[in-house]
C-alpha cells in the first residue's frame, strides 16, 4: 500500500500517517507539509522513528509535487487553512490559495498518479444564515433544537447534507465548497475515484488547539494549565452547542471509507459526533472541571462574531448507513484522552496553549 497525505504533519494528517504505518508496516506512508501550522514540526521525529517519509512542500506550488510523481493507491488530502476567521479582517489570500488552488493541485496531481482521492472537507460549507434561523430553546445549560423547523436537511439528529450552501458561509467555508464541486468535476471528467467527509469539530491527543480551530482541546489543556477562559457570543453563558468526533471515530470511518466498494464518484458524507457526542461549551467546561481538577478563571463577551453560530450538531445518518459506522467515544473520553496527553508530554506542551 503506497499512501500520500497532504497535511500530513497536522493534526489529523499525522494521526492518519501513524495509523497506516501501524497497520501496513511494510507499506510506504508519506507525510507532505509546509509545517506552517504550529506542533506540526513536532512531528517529524515520530515520522523518522516509525520510518514515515516526509517531504516539506506547498500544495499551492505543483513543482513540489514532482518529486513524487508516480503511482499512489490513496491521496489523503488533509491540508487546509482551517480557521473560519480566515481574510475576515484581512485579505482573503492565503485561505483561498490554500484550500482551493492548493486542492486543484492536488487534483491534477491525483488524476495522473493516484487511485483515490479523499478530501476532508468541514461542516462549515453550511450558510451562515439559515444556522442562525434554526429554532432553538434554550435550556439550563445548552441550546436544544426545537421540534418545529422550515427548513431542509435538519431534524433531530442534526444537520444532513441536504441543508441548504446557497448564501454565505465564510471564506474558510466557501473554498472548502469549492473544492468539494472541483473533486465531483474531476472524479466526472476523469473517471478519479473520490469521497469527501465533511467534518464536524475533530479533537483528540495530539492536536495543539487555537481559539479559532482546535477550541476544544485548548479548553481541556487550558484548564489542565490553570488558564485563564472566555465564554465568546450569544449571551456569553456558553450554551452554544457542537458535535465532536474523536479523532480515532474519524480514522475508523476513513478505514472502512477505503475498503468500501460503493460508487466513489465525489460522493459526500457528514461526519461528526452527531447524536452519540455532543456538548454544549458551558458542559464542557464542567467535564474539564472533572478531568482535570481544576477551576479556571472564566469572563465573558455577550456579543457574537458573525461567523459564529449558535448550534450545529451533524446528522451523519448518510455515513452511518453506508459504511456500517458510528462514533463509538464520547465527549468524556475525548476529554479524558486529550488531558492523559498533556500529562504525558507537560514540558514540551507548557508554552504551546498559553
Amino acid at each position: 500500500m503506497k499512501i500520500l497525505i497532504t497535511g500530513g504533519a497536522g493534526f489529523v494528517g499525522s494521526s492518519l500517517a501513524l495509523h497506516f504505518k501501524n497497520k501496513y508496516p511494510k507499506g510506504r506512508i508519506l507525510a507532505f507539509d509546509n509545517l506552517r501550522r504550529r506542533g506540526s514540526e513536532i512531528n517529524l521525529s515520530k515520522f523518522k522513528e516509525c520510518e514515515i517519509e516526509f517531504v516539506h512542500g506547498d500544495i499551492r506550488n505543483p513543482a513540489d509535487f514532482e518529486s513524487l510523481n508516480e503511482s499512489w493507491d490513496i491521496l489523503l488530502e488533509c491540508s487546509a487553512e482551517p480557521s473560519v476567521l480566515a481574510g475576515i479582517n484581512s485579505s482573503p489570500k492565503y485561505v483561498l490559495e490554500t484550500n482551493l488552488s492548493g486542492t486543484m493541485s492536488c487534483l491534477e496531481f491525483a488524476r495522473k498518479h493516484c487511485g483515490l482521492f479523499l478530501f476532508l472537507s468541514t461542516s462549515r460549507v453550511y450558510s451562515i444564515a439559515p444556522l442562525r434561523e434554526l429554532n432553538l430553546k434554550e435550556a439550563e445549560t445548552r441550546f436544544k433544537l426545537s421540534d418545529s423547523q422550515t427548513l431542509p436537511g435538519v431534524s433531530s439528529k442534526g444537520i444532513s447534507e441536504l441543508f441548504p450552501t446557497d448564501s454565505s458561509r465564510s471564506f474558510y467555508g466557501t473554498s472548502k465548497l469549492a473544492s468539494e464541486y472541483l473533486i465531483q468535476e474531476y472524479s466526472y471528467a476523469y473517471g478519479l475515484k473520490s469521497l469527501i467527509n465533511r467534518c464536524g469539530v475533530i479533537a483528540g491527543p495530539g492536536q495543539y488547539g487555537k481559539v479559532d480551530q482546535g477550541v476544544y482541546t485548548l479548553w481541556v489543556a487550558r484548564h489542565f494549565f490553570n488558564r485563564a477562559l472566555k465564554f465568546t457570543g450569544f449571551g456569553g453563558t456558553g450554551k452554544q452547542v457542537r458535535d465532536l468526533i474523536h479523532i480515532a471515530d474519524l480514522i475508523e470511518l476513513i478505514d472502512k471509507q477505503i475498503d468500501s466498494k460503493i460508487n466513489k464518484q465525489g460522493q459526500t458524507f457528514n461526519v461528526g459526533g452527531g447524536i452519540e457526542s455532543n456538548v454544549s461549551l458551558l458542559e464542557f467546561t464542567h467535564l474539564c472541571q472533572e478531568v482535570t481538577g481544576n477551576s479556571v478563571p472564566m469572563s465573558s463577551q455577550k456579543e457574537s462574531p458573525d461567523v459564529d453560530i449558535p448550534w450545529y450538531i451533524s446528522d451523519c445518518s448518510k455515513a452511518k448507513a453506508t459504511f456500517d459506522w458510528a462514533p463509538k467515544r464520547t465527549v468524556k473520553t475525548i476529554v479524558t484522552d486529550i488531558n492523559q496527553w498533556l500529562t504525558k508530554n507537560k514540558e514540551l506542551l507548557t508554552s504551546s496553549f498559553e
